[in-house]
């Protein structure tokens, strides 16, 4: 079913590269006026600046999808996380979802219309190792969810979030090309595989469409069924690893 668009107009945070590319073509292809605002932008866009982020809105219709998707990691250990990493981390994730959210609101909320998405992650609900400020940052964003979602429903705005796993993008791309790595972290999903930026662009979509209208404060996870299960899904009794995925032998 093709999600129509048409006439809509939408802004994507973060919308240069990866995820954020692909839900901005998603969008551009059922018909949306798409708006991006990214550092690689034109013009060039930091989230964590809130008068470049209002600005930014300013100079755009007043949206009817807005996808928050800015984001960044840096892996490393607690102790060694430094002031930098973690605040770079939550300035760009966690304030600059806020400040994409708040500017949107201000405009929906009188049109008394509108969808907002944000990209949380699996990591939102669990404590990946190495990903302290990260994980911190996308627990947070759940907060940002519930409550918007509550303070904008009477407005028609609907807010919610995707929650990816492990995605093929620029910034995952190293543990895209180390096959142990992924026989490993495969091993506990039970589709068997890595995700693409288009499936999780799909999720999105069906959020911010009306076929979602009666969809707040939710959360969608595009990752294979990994948080679904506790153990290993899979297992070489009866599957092999080969390339990037898991797939049954027998």
């Amino acid at each position: 079913m093709l999600i129509d668009f048409s006439g809509k107009t939408a802004v994507v945070t973060g919308g240069a590269s990866g995820i954020g590319a692909a839900i901005g073509r998603a969008l551009k292809d059922s018909g949306a006026s798409v708006h991006i605002l990214d550092l690689r932008g034109d013009p060039p866009v930091d989230v964590t600046d809130s008068g470049a982020v209002e600005a930014a809105f300013a100079r755009t219709p007043v949206p009817d999808v807005v996808i928050v998707n800015a984001g960044t990691a840096v892996p490393a250990e607690l102790t060694a996380t430094t002031d930098e990493i973690w605040l770079r981390t939550i300035s760009v994730n966690l304030t600059g979802a806020f400040n994409a959210v708040r500017a949107a609101a201000r405009r929906m909320t009188p049109a008394r219309r509108g969808a907002i998405v944000l990209t949380a992650s699996t990591n939102s609900y669990d404590g990946e190792p190495l990903l302290t400020a990260y994980n911190a940052s996308k627990a947070g964003l759940l907060g940002i969810v519930h409550t918007a979602a509550g303070e904008l429903g009477p407005y028609g705005i609907r807010v919610n979030a995707v929650c990816p796993g492990l995605i093929r993008t620029p910034l995952t791309e190293a543990h895209f090309s180390n096959p142990a790595l992924l026989k490993e972290y495969f091993r506990h999903i039970p589709l068997g595989r890595g995700g693409e930026p288009e499936e999780v662009a799909t999720a999105a979509l069906f959020l911010a469409s009306d076929l979602a209208s009666y969809i707040t404060g939710a959360t969608l996870f595009v990752d294979g069924g990994q948080m679904a299960t506790k153990f290993g899904a899979w297992s070489e009794s009866n599957a092999q690893f080969s390339g990037d995925r898991w797939t049954l032998v027998r």
